[in-house]
Parts: structure tokens; C-alpha cells; sequence
């Protein structure tokens, strides 16, 4: 009969994931962690392997929450246009929900996070949620023009992940800066991407 587990891994990872918005990725230490958690030292260890592993899965959980998020936000929008402003304004809703994971998101790179160690397992699930965000691009950018290419999700990136991106590292609490967001989301759609070169 396997020995029941005594630490909740969730809750370590809500830990690690405060620890990280407030302080960075880059002072997060396994020591730290299991003090703020009240585990030991060990159970970081056994449960994921290295704090880069640990790290790695509480960037992936956040990330992945928010796109789950984002495209049942895109899935309820009443047209093409509210769709994207939708898009663009998710960060802002997750925030309100999960304010820790949403900082962490906005200001710490994957890259930051994930060492060279990374297990194989992790680094298919980054790989995993980058196909699915480009995915939810290119859909938003057939919405629009009926095309997906380069050149269309190009635009439709500017909307869903510049532009928010520039506003809300200023406050992503403030309904200004929300209303500010989707008027320049509008602003940009009203004009259409390149055409595409012809062979």
C-alpha cells in the first residue's frame, strides 16, 4: 500500500508561484521555497526532481490556465473583432482571478525559468502550449481575413500579445487601461495586413 502523501504539491506550487511574482524567478532557491511552503527540503526533490523542474511546471500550469481561458473567452465573443479584443483583454480577467500567476506571466520569460535540465516531459508540454497558442493566432486571423499567414497573424500578434503586454505592465487592475486596450485593439484591426507577395 503506497505511503499517502503528506504534502499537498498544489499548494507548493501556489508557493513557488507567489514566490516568483514577487521576487523573481532568479532568487527563488530550494531552501526558500520549502521554508515559505513549511515542507522539507526533500520533498521539493522527490516530488519534481530539481527546482528548474519545479519552476518549469508552475510557469506551464499558470500558462496553460490562461489559455484555457483566453480561447473560451474567444469561443463566447459575438464577432471576428470582439473576439481578438477579447484575446487581448484576457490578462486582465486572469488577473482577477489568479493575481500571482498573472505577474509571473507578464514578467518572466519561459526562457528564465526552464534550465538546460529540463525533462523531456516538461519541454513536450512548453512545446505542446506554444502550438496551441500560435493555433488560437491563426484562427483569430481567419476569423478576420479568411487567411492565415504570416502576415495576418502578424497583426492579429500586435493585438493579443504587444499591445497588452506594453499596457498592462503599468496596471492590469485599471478599467482605463482595459477600455484603452480594446480601442487600440479596434484602432489596429481597421487596417488589414499586407497582401501577400505573389509568386
Amino acid at each position: 500500500m503506497p505511503r499517502p502523501r503528506v504534502h499537498d504539491l498544489d499548494t507548493l506550487l501556489d508557493v513557488a508561484e507567489q514566490l516568483v511574482a514577487s521576487s523573481g524567478a532568479g532568487n527563488v532557491t530550494v531552501r526558500g521555497l520549502a521554508a515559505a511552503a513549511g515542507v522539507p527540503n526533500g520533498t521539493i526533490y522527490h516530488a519534481f526532481g530539481s527546482l528548474s523542474a519545479l519552476l518549469a511546471r508552475v510557469w506551464l500550469r499558470a500558462a496553460t490556465a490562461f489559455l484555457d481561458l483566453q480561447t473560451s473567452r474567444v469561443d463566447q465573443a459575438s464577432s471576428p473583432v470582439e473576439a481578438v479584443v477579447a484575446a487581448a483583454g484576457t490578462p486582465a480577467v486572469f488577473a482577477a482571478r489568479r493575481p500571482a500567476a498573472a505577474r509571473m506571466l507578464l514578467t518572466v520569460s519561459h526562457d528564465r525559468l526552464f534550465g538546460p535540465d529540463l525533462p523531456d516531459e516538461l519541454a513536450d508540454a512548453l512545446h505542446a502550449l506554444d502550438k496551441r497558442l500560435v493555433a488560437l493566432l491563426v484562427r483569430l486571423a481567419r476569423m478576420l481575413w479568411d487567411r492565415g499567414d504570416g502576415l495576418a497573424v502578424e497583426v492579429v500578434t500586435t493585438c493579443v500579445v504587444d499591445l497588452p503586454t506594453a499596457l498592462f505592465r503599468r496596471d492590469l487592475t485599471d478599467p482605463l487601461v482595459r477600455e484603452r486596450l480594446a480601442a487600440a485593439v479596434r484602432a489596429v484591426l481597421t487596417v488589414p495586413p499586407r497582401e501577400k507577395d505573389r509568386p
